[in-house]
C-alpha cells in the first residue's frame, strides 16, 4: 500500500475520518497477513515508510505507525503519506542455552 491520506474530508467529522483511515490500514494488514506464505518463511513482515508532506518518507517500525498518525493529527497536518509493503520473513532461531540444567515445569500451585 502506497497512499497519501487526507485527514480532512468535507462532510465528515475529523474523528470519524481518522477512525476510517486507521480501519483501512488495519484491514490491509489483516488481508496481507492472511495470504499464503511462500515456502521457507514464517510470517509476513512489513517495510514501512511515513511522511507528512513536504518531508521525504522515512523508514519507521510498524508498531510506530498509529502513533505517527496521531502526531500528524495533533500537528494539524492536512495529509500524510504511508507506505506499507509486505514481505515474507523468517524468525531467527532462539539461542540454545546449555548450562547443564534440564528445563523444568512450573511448580504446581493447586489445592
Amino acid at each position: 500500500m502506497k497512499k497519501t491520506f487526507a485527514l480532512h474530508a468535507e462532510g465528515q467529522h475529523p474523528d470519524r475520518r481518522l477512525e476510517a483511515i486507521k480501519h483501512e490500514i488495519r484491514k490491509y494488514l489483516r488481508r496481507e497477513r492472511g495470504k499464503k506464505l511462500p515456502e521457507g518463511s514464517d510470517f509476513w513482515d512489513f517495510d514501512c515508510r511515513f511522511a507528512v508532506p513536504p518531508q521525504e518518507p522515512a523508514v519507521v517500525a510498524l508498531g510506530d505507525v498509529m502513533g505517527l498518525i496521531d502526531s500528524a493529527v495533533a500537528a494539524q497536518a492536512g495529509q500524510f503519506y504511508l507506505e506499507l509493503l509486505a514481505r515474507p520473513a523468517r524468525r531467527p532461531a532462539r539461542p540454545q542455552v546449555d548450562d547443564g540444567v534440564p528445563p523444568t515445569a512450573a511448580p504446581y500451585l493447586g489445592d
